[in-house]
């Protein structure tokens, strides 16, 4: 794609918008409101993302924007621009600082830019369609794992399953070697990087996993919903990232049961 370049440099300049915002309101006494599904949300993310949104309609006014806070606008046009100012509020929230920004483009509903950006510490990962994916600017790669035993997992919380979901959820959990717990998005930024082989998550929104993706395949890696389909705007929530197809596969086995 011609302008990939154009639009992942825009991508940038929306986390730079974003990210003294964040790190303006991070363990302050900031209120923090309950929405109407009973997440949480605070000003930073909400000025985070209004921010964003300012720079996407003087920018490319035609595209669309998917955002948590702020909701849809011209979703139905060929790029999509899906935020979530703070993933992981309620780290947020609790002064831990393993929540990020997330910034994705979409065309066609396909995700095709990805930007995670950690404000505090100063961490920001940037995938692309054809390129190979970045950490603070340095190329990164997933780790080999061949085997699901072998493989440190990571999940936000067990408390995100229900159901048939948290059945299969547990039967992948006892099969790797150590399962792991509140990263949120930072998970699949470890993941890239080559330090941790397994994300398995459900119930997340387009703005919680589109962009992740280009980041995941960009370093090498593997991201679909449980059924192995590739993620995109309409995917069901249901996300399992792995840095090694082998693991991919078999985790892929053990949730199907």
């Amino acid at each position: 794609m011609s302008n990939i370049g154009e639009f992942t440099a825009l991508a940038e300049r929306l986390a730079d918008a974003a990210r003294p915002i964040v790190e303006g309101y991070f363990r302050s006494d900031t209120d923090v409101l309950d929405k109407a599904d009973a997440t949480p949300v605070t000003a930073a993310d909400q000025e985070a993302e209004a921010a964003i949104r300012t720079i996407i309609e003087h920018e490319f006014p035609d595209h669309g924007i998917l955002g948590e806070e702020h909701g849809a606008v011209r979703t139905d046009a060929e790029f999509v621009w899906v935020l979530d100012p703070i993933d992981g509020t309620k780290a947020f929230a609790t002064g831990k600082p393993l929540f990020g920004t997330l910034i994705a483009l979409t065309q066609n509903g396909l995700p095709i830019v990805g930007i995670i950006d950690q404000a505090i510490l100063q961490e920001r990962w940037v995938g692309a369609q054809g390129q190979v994916s970045t950490l603070n600017g340095k190329p990164i790669s997933v780790r080999s794992c061949p085997a699901v035993e072998d493989a440190w997992m990571y999940t936000t919380s067990p408390y995100m399953f229900e159901g048939a979901d948290f059945d299969a959820f547990k039967r992948l959990a006892n099969q790797v070697k150590h399962p792991l717990f509140g990263a949120d998005c930072y998970a699949y930024g470890l993941l890239a990087a080559g330090l941790c082989d397994l994300v398995c998550e459900a119930d997340l929104r387009p703005y919680d996993y589109c962009a992740l993706v280009p980041i995941i395949e960009g370093a090498g890696g593997v991201i679909t919903d449980w059924d192995g389909q590739a993620l995109d705007i309409d995917s069901n929530g249901c996300v399992l990232a792995a840095g090694d197809e082998r693991t991919h596969a078999a985790a892929l086995t053990n949730l199907a049961g």
